[in-house]
C-alpha cells in the first residue's frame, strides 16, 4: 500500500459509512454520556495517555475512557478510545477506533486493521501504513452531545439551550423511573443491589460491555454487505441505549438509599428513595466537568450491573447446558 500524504485526513463520504457513524455516535454517547473531546479538525494529544512503550506486547485490547492512547509497541488487537485520542508511532495488528477524539500515525506506523473515527480526523505522517479502510466522521460528536449531557458547539454550560435540555432530561428521567418501578420493581431493586455492592467490579463490566458492543457495531458495518448491516446496527444502538436506562435507574435508587439509610437515617420506599437519588444526580449533572465525569462513571455503573444481573433477573445470558 503507497504511504499516506503528510497529514491526510481521510473523510467516509459514503452514506453507508455516514449513517454509520452517526447510528454509532449516538449509541456510544447515550451509553457514556460524556461530551466530545474534540474542539477542532486537529488532533490533540495534552493529556495524561496511556501509553505502549517501545519494545512492550499487548496481547489484549487497549481501552481508554477520557484519556489519550499512544501506542509506541506492539498491540496485538484493537485499540478504542472514548472521549479521548490515538497516536500511533509502533504497530497495531487490529483495528483502530476512536470516539470523541482523533487518530494520528506517526512516520514508522503500521495499522494492519480498519480505522473509525467518530468526532474527530485521522491525520497520518509519510511512510505510514494502514492496511485496512479509513474513515472518519468529524461532526457527528458534538452536535448530538449539546442536546444530550454537556456543553458544546460553543456554548457554555450555563446557558439557556444546555440548562433547559439538561433539565428536560431530568424531567424524562423522571417519567422513566416511574414506569419502570411500577413495571419491573423487584428486577430494578435486584440489580440496584449490585450497584451498592460492587460498583467498582460493575463500572469495568460496563467499560467492557460499552467497548465490545461499540466494535460490534463497527464491524457489522464491514463484514455485511448490502442493507443488511443496517438493522442490526440499529439494534446494537438500541440495546446500548436500553442498557442505559435501566442501570441508571438502578443508581438513582441505590444512590438515594444510601443517602437517606446513612446521612438521613431513614428508611424510605423504593421510588421515593429513586427520586432522592435522582434529584441528588441532578444536581451533580449541573456542576461543570464533575456532573459530566460523574454521569459517565454512574452510566457505566449502571450499564455493568444491569449485565450482570440481566436486567433485575440473575440469570445466564446463554443457557449453554440446553443447547443440542
Amino acid at each position: 500500500m503507497q504511504a499516506a500524504p503528510a497529514r491526510a485526513t481521510f473523510t467516509g463520504v459514503s452514506m453507508r459509512a455516514r449513517v454509520a457513524a452517526s447510528l454509532l455516535a449516538a449509541a456510544a454517547i447515550a451509553a457514556a454520556g460524556a461530551a466530545s473531546a474534540a474542539t477542532g479538525p486537529a488532533a490533540t494529544f495534552s493529556r495524561p495517555a496511556l501509553r505502549l512503550e517501545r519494545g512492550a506486547i499487548a496481547r489484549h485490547q487497549l481501552v481508554a475512557v477520557a484519556r489519550d492512547i499512544e501506542v509506541d509497541g506492539d498491540a496485538l488487537a484493537d485499540v478504542a478510545a472514548l472521549n479521548g485520542s490515538v497516536l500511533v508511532r509502533g504497530r497495531v495488528k487490529g483495528d483502530v477506533i476512536v470516539i470523541g477524539g482523533s487518530a494520528r500515525l506517526g512516520p514508522r506506523a503500521a495499522v494492519d486493521g480498519d480505522i473509525s473515527v467518530i468526532g474527530g480526523v485521522i491525520q497520518a505522517d509519510p511512510g505510514a501504513r494502514i492496511g485496512g479502510r479509513s474513515v472518519a466522521y468529524p461532526n457527528a460528536s458534538p452536535t448530538l452531545t449539546t442536546l444530550l449531557e454537556g456543553p458544546s458547539l460553543g456554548l457554555s454550560g450555563t446557558s439557556p439551550l444546555v440548562l433547559g435540555a439538561k433539565l428536560a432530561l431530568l424531567a424524562a428521567w423522571a417519567a422513566l423511573l416511574l414506569v419502570l418501578f411500577a413495571a419491573s420493581g423487584r428486577q430494578m431493586l435486584e440489580t440496584a443491589d449490585d450497584v451498592r455492592r460492587e460498583p467498582f467490579l460493575s463500572f469495568f463490566t460496563g467499560l467492557t460491555g460499552v467497548a465490545a458492543l461499540v466494535l460490534t457495531g463497527l464491524a457489522l458495518t464491514i463484514f455485511l454487505g448490502g442493507l443488511a448491516w443496517a438493522p442490526m446496527l440499529a439494534l446494537v444502538a438500541l440495546l446500548l441505549l436500553v442498557l442505559k436506562l435501566w442501570g441508571m435507574v438502578a443508581v438513582f435508587y441505590a444512590l438515594g438509599d444510601w443517602v437517606a439509610a446513612r446521612l438521613l437515617h431513614r428508611n424510605l420506599r423504593p421510588l421515593n428513595a429513586a427520586t432522592l437519588g435522582l434529584l441528588l444526580m441532578g444536581a451533580i449533572k449541573f456542576l461543570p466537568y464533575v456532573g459530566v465525569w460523574a454521569w459517565t462513571a454512574a452510566t457505566l455503573i449502571g450499564i455493568g450491573a444491569t449485565l450482570a444481573t440481566k436486567f433485575g433477573r440473575r440469570e445466564a445470558w446463554f443457557d449453554l447446558a440446553s443447547a443440542p
